[in-house]
């Protein structure tokens, strides 16, 4: 579809178009576009443009202190940093099976931030471009336009994301980095009178996940461009799966299919991670490109997340959940869902499992257990990984004699998306952009297609919504041919 650049020459005859900031996600990056002298696109790029550190900062301090430290990457999803972390830590303290409260305390945390990602993600974020159009309204595209529009919709996302919030909060002390998973176990029960608070509004959200699970499935199936064309790439896919094979969030074993849908390795130990994926790095990106070892660099690349999840697993332990599930596929041609865009509808079947799931564990008689601590023989390294909401997030760590971190490596859920977000833009950029005068809503195109993958490009917390753009069409010779500029408060002007 795009023509390899053979030389700095190539790219200096085409002219180059910039989208800086991508708005309506988490974290700063920008797009730029290559155009040849007929207005094709030859080259896209979503570049990240932020440099975090995390692996060296955290270098010289005590283990212990890793789950609470490396939670501040994010302010959306610190539960996943922080459990991915508490999984390595507990490696270190040589524990490699909790008490089942504890385990089961976990769990239910990280389903609350589960459920509270993705709600925030697909009504605040997503919904705007889905129930109003790419090329609506750049003033109608947030969610309180959904809340006019929608009120039902949106008051129950609103809903949804206050619950899964109340769940973390019970467990953790706080909404955003609280504190709860500590080495080998958890740092507080959880009281019958907060599990009964919980217990009081869940039936009401598994029925509003429903609904949401329906409205995607509406609105992507009633639009053949949405699944037959737009941001549509073949990709691998790879995901943490339970033992029996079904979905599984907390703890599993790696498995990665390939397009059609045949095993490329299943139930790998995540601890032996290195031996199937290795980290690309590039120029022109802060974002290392993992691909699969046994695939090479051109053809490993893969696709984590909601997706990739629903795809690679074999059933969904939770009876609504699975009937979603089994609708999804029936409308994937006997294959993997590719389009892009059938992401948003994985995520709300996930949102689905999650509020089944915490339902079930709210009446679990463990999860109101006092024992909660394990203890083991130290060991020098451990890894953990979860599956946080965005995707397959790894955690890695070595320590010295000292208790000291000396080496770590953090496979973000975005880092493993990085390859496959570029080919969207690309094959977005390539079916809508060519040869077409600059819009605002031709621009949203391509964000839309980034913002199906909900990426945290840098794992922290920004404004949404809000940060001013400017986008420019400038020719071989340097000099603007076309300008649009949206400011702060989201007008667009030329």
């Amino acid at each position: 579809m795009f023509e390899h650049l053979e030389t700095a020459q190539d790219s200096e005859k085409l002219r180059r178009v910039v989208i800086d900031p991508v708005t309506r996600v988490e974290g700063h990056g920008k797009v730029t576009l290559l155009l040849d002298e007929e207005n094709h696109v030859r080259q896209a790029r979503l570049h990240i443009v932020e440099f975090r550190g995390f692996e060296r900062f955290i270098q010289g301090r005590p283990y212990w202190e890793l789950p609470v430290l490396v939670q501040r990457l994010c302010g959306i999803c610190p539960v996943s940093h922080h459990l991915a972390a508490a999984k390595a830590v507990d490696q270190l303290v040589g524990v490699d099976q909790l008490t089942p409260t504890a385990e089961k305390l976990r769990r239910l945390l990280h389903l609350g931030q589960t459920l509270q990602s993705h709600a925030l993600h697909f009504f605040h974020l997503a919904t705007p471009d889905l129930l109003f159009g790419f090329d609506s309204d750049a003033a109608r595209r947030n969610i309180v336009a959904v809340l006019q529009a929608y009120p039902e919709v949106g008051l129950e996302g609103v809903r949804m994301r206050k619950y899964g919030q109340e769940v973390i909060r019970m467990i953790t002390g706080k909404r955003i980095h609280g504190t709860g998973a500590i080495p080998g176990g958890m740092n507080k029960p959880l009281s019958e009178s907060e599990r009964d608070y919980l217990l009081q509004d869940i039936d009401d959200v598994i029925g509003w996940t429903r609904k949401a699970v329906e409205l995607i499935k509406s609105v992507f199936l009633s639009n053949a461009e949405y699944h037959q064309h737009f941001a549509f790439i073949r990709s691998n896919f790879m995901s943490l799966t339970r033992g029996d094979g079904a979905l599984e969030l907390y703890h599993g074993g790696l498995r990665a299919k390939d397009e059609f849908g045949n095993t490329i390795f299943d139930h790998v130990d995540y601890r032996d991670y290195t031996a199937y994926l290795r980290e690309e790095v590039r120029p022109w990106s802060y974002m290392k490109f993992p691909y699969i070892v046994s695939l090479g660099k051109e053809k490993g690349w893969y696709r984590v997340g909601p997706l990739a999840r629903v795809n690679n697993c074999d059933f969904i332990a939770t009876p609504l959940a699975e009937e979603a599930r089994q609708d999804f596929f029936a409308h994937g041609a006997g294959g993997p869902m590719h389009a892009s865009l059938a992401f948003h509808w994985a995520r709300m079947i996930e949102a689905l499992y999650s509020a089944e799931e915490i339902k079930a564990l709210l009446l679990d008689r463990d999860i109101l257990g006092t024992d909660l601590l394990v203890k083991g023989e130290r060991r020098s390294e451990g890894v953990g990984v979860i599956e946080a909401p965005r995707g397959t997030l790894f955690h890695h760590y070595c320590i010295n004699d000292d208790d000291l971190v000396i080496k770590a490596n953090l496979i973000v859920s975005t880092t493993n998306n990085n390859q496959a977000m570029n080919e969207s833009v690309r094959q977005v950029a390539d079916r809508y952009f060519d040869g077409r005068e600059l819009t605002e809503g031709l621009l949203n195109h391509i964000e839309v297609a980034i913002r199906a993958y909900d990426p945290c490009l840098s794992c922290a917390t920004h404004a949404l919504g809000k940060m001013p753009l400017q986008l420019e069409l400038i020719d071989a010779a340097g000099i603007a041919v076309d300008r649009l500029v949206k400011d702060g408060n989201g007008v667009v002007r030329r």
